[in-house]
């Protein structure tokens, strides 16, 4: 039982810490989708006016 529960353990350290790291990347991905999108919405707004 010792044993089962060691791997157990290692596997759900491991999917955490994997799923921890796609959710950075993926937020620090939108992130700077999201401030490309603005920059180029406030400069076509500055050159409309």
């Amino acid at each position: 039982m010792d044993e089962q529960l060691r791997i157990i353990l290692i596997i759900i350290v491991s999917v955490s810490i994997f799923g921890l790291i796609v959710f950075v990347v993926v937020k620090n991905y939108i992130k700077s989708k999201i401030d490309y999108y603005l920059n180029k919405k406030n400069e076509k707004t500055t050159k409309d006016e």
